[in-house]
């Protein structure tokens, strides 16, 4: 079967789902969505919509591959952990061989509000695929204030949950933390089956499938929670969390994780007893490779560069993020950082 037919059949079975349809299906080759985190949901959800035809997807994510992430990160490979790949650029070189007619645009990068900014133009709907409550109200407070949609959600263990934020009609991640119906356990401490992965990517993938589409009034408006080992599903009515003073989606939004000192130069990577260490200027990885030499076996690629020294391991990143394995103390990261680096 030549190329042309498996093109012309690609959306053949979506399409005859009545919500999507043939002018759906143009909707969606005209969408763009980003998946902030390429980690378990960020490649289970980055998957489903290449596969759909999303027209473009902006992928951001921090990390590289490890050993640990391919039991439910389903676009890696044995080769991508074995080279320390970033990724987004493993994602990308994957989604790219399942679907070569999409955009796939993608960063290595520790992105803040500011350097986010020029990413989202054009961009219909933010899937949250993190695992930091930080990285989130950021994420809240920033597409409060650029009135972009985004899909909240999370997974440990054999549970999960997710909810549908619409600015100026859901409550936002901020009053849901503090009404109390949020964990803030993670799969690094308690562990997770990939098969929850799955169902919370599902929900988030469905809920951007209804808005690129068109089909707004199909939207889930209830929290979902489950518990795929102990067979519990549940749907919470959160409408009333919603406050009026919120410093986020309230009257009068002061979008307090935007400004400068939320935006933390150190932070402990939570439950990898690792610290990020993010220098103001960019590493210059060859020149750093020379000077690292001296202290131990230094690995490199076009993406990173990584140090075995004593007890820790440091990767070190061309945006100027190092990050320090071994050890959850801010203080003794920047004294191996600083013996290093200088």
């Amino acid at each position: 079967m030549g190329r042309n037919q498996i093109m012309k059949d690609r959306y053949s079975r979506q399409m005859l789902f009545k919500p999507v349809g043939e002018q759906g299906q143009k909707r969606i080759e005209k969408g763009h969505v980003m998946i902030f985190g390429c980690g378990a949901l960020g490649t289970a959800s980055a998957e489903t919509l290449a596969r759909a035809g999303v027209g473009k997807l902006t992928i951001i994510d921090r990390d590289y591959v490890e050993g640990s992430n391919l039991q439910r990160q389903q676009l890696f490979s044995e080769s991508d952990a074995i080279q320390e790949m970033p990724k987004a650029i493993a994602a990308k070189k994957r989604l790219s061989e399942i679907n070569s007619d999409i955009l796939i645009d993608s960063h290595v990068m520790d992105a803040t509000g500011d350097e986010l900014i020029p990413l989202l133009k054009d961009v219909d709907v933010v899937i949250d695929a993190t695992d930091n409550f930080d990285v989130r109200l950021m994420m809240n407070d920033l597409f409060h204030k650029l009135s972009i949609p985004w899909i909240f959600g999370s997974c440990v263990g054999s549970t999960g949950m997710s909810f549908t934020i619409l600015t100026k009609q859901t409550p936002c991640l901020n009053c849901l933390l503090s009404s109390g119906p949020i964990s803030g356990a993670t799969c690094d401490s308690a562990g997770i089956i990939a098969p929850a992965v799955q169902i919370v990517a599902a929900h988030q993938t469905t809920e951007a499938l209804k808005m690129l589409v068109g089909d707004t009034a199909a939207l889930r408006t209830k929290l979902i929670t489950f518990d795929l080992w102990n067979n519990q599903h549940q749907m919470i009515n959160v409408s009333k969390a919603k406050k009026d003073d919120c410093k986020a989606c309230g009257e009068f939004p002061s979008y307090e994780y935007l400004t400068d000192e939320k935006k933390t130069r150190t932070e402990v990577l939570c439950g990898r007893e690792t610290v990020q260490i993010r220098s103001r200027q960019p590493l210059e990885l060859s020149e750093l490779e020379k000077r690292l030499q001296v202290f131990g076996e230094v690995r490199k690629n076009n993406f990173l560069l990584s140090l075995r020294y004593q007890n820790y391991r440091l990767v070190f990143f061309h945006d100027g993020r190092t990050l320090i394995h071994g050890t959850h103390s801010v203080k003794e990261a920047k004294k191996i950082y600083y013996q290093l680096i200088g």
